[in-house]
């Protein structure tokens, strides 16, 4: 008994250490993954706050102009574009979004008010899997994203909403705020509507045509700008809320692994012991 209890526990060792090499293999990918999407996020970032910084100052400057991308509207559905990730493995990652999302869309009335657009295999796979209205679906486009790639998006999006298909436009990502913290937001791009506060007084520049040309001439590449910055911060989220839990996994197998070979010492020293009562017994009899 004592034997095969050992061959047992020397077996399950063998499979934990075969499991926690792929956990760490998965930790060290995650890491560089992370690293390459916060450069990328921090490079494309001045660019876009150039663009809102303009959109500010035409707004400060000429309050009363009229663009499309201005003002709520009454009639139309609400489109929400759900970022998640393309795989598993990466603890809570993918649940929170699809929660927080779930919540706004029972705020807005259920299923048939929003359509979706899903980013991601993993939102893909949830939401046409429960019939949701699909605006588009794309996967596996995150970690080789490029600035054009989110240009199409935002064409798209943009035509959609001045031609009335939608009254709001919304995303829901993950905000990666450190390497062991990232949390699920939501933000509302269209309709544009920017505080007032936002503005800095400066010396206030001549647009041509017109400011309210400019403004919406710019609209559409802050879209882009805003859709781009959130996929790179989920993906960097993804990767650094895979890495947390493979190196959870990892420190868990460790343990695991101290357990069973405290286990497979007692029962060593225990059939030790056995033989040795029978050799004994055996010679005095």
């Amino acid at each position: 008994m004592a034997t095969g209890n050992m061959k047992g526990i020397k077996r399950r060792i063998k499979s934990v250490e075969s499991t926690m090499q792929i956990t760490k293999a998965m930790q060290l990918v995650a890491s560089s993954k992370l690293r390459r999407a916060k450069e990328r996020a921090d490079c494309a970032r001045p660019y876009f706050n150039a663009l809102y910084e303009t959109m500010c100052d035409i707004q400060a400057e000429n309050p009363g102009f009229l663009s499309p991308f201005k003002g709520a509207k009454e009639n139309g559905r609400t489109l929400l574009v759900v970022i998640a990730g393309d795989r598993g493995l990466a603890g809570g990652f993918n649940s929170s979004i699809f929660k927080l999302a779930d919540a706004r869309i029972a705020e807005l009335g259920g299923m048939d008010a929003v359509e979706i657009l899903a980013i991601g295999k993993k939102a893909c796979d949830y939401y046409i899997k429960r019939k949701y209205t699909m605006f588009a679906a794309f996967s596996q486009v995150a970690e080789h994203l490029k600035i054009h790639d989110t240009a199409e998006y935002a064409d798209e999006i943009v035509f959609a909403y001045t031609h009335g298909r939608f009254k709001s436009v919304e995303i829901f990502y993950t905000n990666y705020v450190s390497p062991i913290t990232q949390t699920a937001a939501s933000l509302e791009i269209l309709p544009i509507n920017i505080p007032q506060d936002e503005h800095k007084m400066r010396e206030i520049p001549v647009y041509e045509p017109s400011a309210a040309f400019v403004f919406d001439h710019i609209v559409p590449r802050f879209i882009s700008g805003m859709l781009y910055g959130a996929i790179i911060d989920s993906f960097a989220s993804e990767q650094a809320s895979r890495r947390n839990a493979m190196e959870n996994a990892s420190d868990n197998a460790e343990v695991m692994i101290a357990d069973l070979s405290l286990s497979y010492n007692r029962a060593r020293q225990a059939a030790i012991t056995q033989e040795i009562t029978e050799i004994v017994g055996g010679s005095q009899k």
